[in-house]
């Protein structure tokens, strides 16, 4: 199971850079940025992930012998949920500025914005 949610996310990442270079609307560019950082998350997850262990709740019926042999680590999903939240603001952030270019050219076509080329 586990190398099926990691080919789904290195499936994720293949599908959003085609995205990301073929497409020329700022919107589905930015999808294809938000679909990558997703890529990104499921293969964190499934790095993480341990056949046979549990989750990281410590309660009563939890040996310090079990603590040590039957649990996963934490940290990486610590890392993919302070990830999700990263990537939630700088997809605002690039919405805004899509926002900002499209008052003031009138389009989502980034083929028109002669000013951005090098």
């Amino acid at each position: 199971m586990e190398y099926v949610s990691m080919g789904l996310g290195f499936l994720l990442i293949l599908v959003s850079l085609w995205g990301m270079l073929t497409q020329k609307n700022i919107i589905k560019i930015i999808i294809s940025f938000s679909v990558f950082d997703t890529g990104l998350h499921v293969i964190m997850v499934s790095i993480g992930y341990i056949k046979g262990k549990t989750a990281p709740i410590i309660d009563a019926d939890l040996t310090a012998e079990a603590a040590r042999n039957g649990i996963v680590d934490p940290v990486p999903q610590a890392l993919v949920l302070t990830a999700i939240v990263i990537g939630l603001g700088v997809t605002a952030l690039m919405l805004v500025y899509a926002l900002k270019l499209y008052e003031k050219k009138k389009s989502l076509d980034i083929t028109k914005y002669k000013e951005l080329r090098w």
